[in-house]
């Protein structure tokens, strides 16, 4: 009988850093259709809003089932479905007309797909692959592919949109997801899991475990500051530049393309930083200062240099939150449920997801600006900053696992 090779550290990151460059990359741009896609069907931008709230929710959603399933079957098996699921998606948001049918294709295919090639999804076999003085700074290099993604997607999402049209557009980011993925997903097979000997622990022991520890709860509470924070912006900053008189589309798409270009630096030293370092108070400080960062903002004249410079700061702490808390995690927890406990915190960040971007639409319906959604997103960070701070990232101290 032939034995299933584990894959190396190097083929993981390279495979998962490919996966991830185009699903998070793919993902940051949708903020692009909003106006296409509203102005084509006569929607309002809460009509849109609510689709991209309805798809980060489902992505919460399916998260911590899509963890499961892939600490028990293997990241390969989900990366493949995930691409078909993210193909069928854009397809769907190309084609469907309906507010409603929109709004729940979207949400199911594109969170779906989301939960099976997005960060919850290649942490588990991250974790298990890199040694424990790496894990960290293996974590912050998966996150940096993702903002390499945002960076290189965002000019490349414009231009078809530009030059093809919206829906062609969507055409062909659906075939290149699946020419892409499905020979990235093969690299990532993983063998079965060696069992310890004596008694395990059980997924449903495994999940009692985590919410009854304080640590972990406050992480959920952080996470959801996260979500709402950088999708808030992420989709609808392209709408409130036009508003504020910017109406060059370019200053948008430069200015998301930047976030996504200092989050590889900020990724991959917040990563590199937390095997130095209290992870628990590096991500205190990175929600303090995001919350600055943003005061700064709407302080300052706005100008395409302004822009810029917000981009470019804010850009370094967008996902630098998501390498230290995911080896938070697994310092705490260990690695053998490290992609289903990931996707439940990561079900929190969804929820703040889904509240960000829908409010965002509903109050600027309400309203006309986004001025009491801005006022939510600085009051959050300072929220986030004093809940991580008591954070202990100590392995828990385990009873010996009573035997089934």
């Amino acid at each position: 009988m032939t034995t299933q090779r584990a894959p190396d550290l190097k083929t993981v990151l390279i495979a998962s850093g490919f996966v991830l460059t185009l699903a998070m990359g793919v993902r940051h741009g949708f903020g692009l259709w909003m106006q296409p896609i509203s102005q084509a069907h006569g929607w309002t931008r809460e009509t849109y809003s609510m689709a991209m709230a309805m798809q980060n929710l489902m992505w919460g959603v399916f998260g911590p089932f899509a963890g499961m399933a892939i600490d028990r079957f293997g990241t390969m098996k989900m990366v493949i479905l995930g691409a078909f699921l993210y193909a069928g998606g854009l397809l769907w948001m190309a084609m469907i007309d309906q507010p409603t049918v929109f709004i729940l294709g979207t949400g199911v295919l594109i969170g779906g797909a989301l939960a099976c090639t997005s960060f919850g999804a290649v942490s588990g076999i991250i974790g298990r692959t890199a040694p424990l003085e790496k894990r960290s700074w293996a974590f912050g290099i998966s996150s940096a592919a993702s903002s390499f993604g945002q960076f290189v997607m965002m000019p490349v999402e414009q231009q078809l949109i530009g030059h093809t049209g919206w829906q062609n557009a969507f055409y062909m980011l659906a075939a290149l997801v699946v020419i892409i993925m499905l020979p990235m997903a093969w690299k990532l097979r993983e063998p079965a899991l060696e069992q310890a000997s004596g008694p395990q622990q059980s997924i449903t022991q495994a999940i009692r475990e985590a919410f009854a520890y304080k640590p972990f709860l406050l992480l959920l509470a952080g996470y959801f500051v996260c979500g709402f924070q950088v999708v808030f912006i992420g989709v609808h900053m392209p709408a409130y530049l036009k508003d504020k008189g910017i109406l060059d589309p370019n200053v948008a798409v430069f200015a998301l393309a930047l976030i996504g270009l200092f989050n590889i630096f900020g990724s991959y030293y917040a990563g590199k930083l937390g095997g130095m370092f209290s992870k628990p108070y590096l991500l205190s400080t990175i929600y303090l200062s995001r919350t600055v960062v943003i005061g700064l903002f709407l302080l300052a004249p706005l100008s395409s240099y302004s822009i810029y410079a917000f981009s470019a700061a804010l850009g370094l702490l967008w996902l630098s939150t998501v390498p230290l808390t995911n080896g938070i995690i697994a310092g705490i927890f260990g690695v053998k449920y490290l992609s289903m406990l990931s996707g439940f915190v990561f079900f929190s960040h969804q929820v703040g997801s889904f509240m960000g971007v829908w409010l965002g639409g509903y109050i600027y319906t309400k309203t006309g600006n986004y001025d009491m959604v801005w006022g939510i997103v600085l009051a959050l960070g300072i929220f986030a900053a004093l809940v991580n701070f008591p954070i202990s990232e100590k392995p828990i101290v385990r009873e010996q696992v009573a035997a089934a």
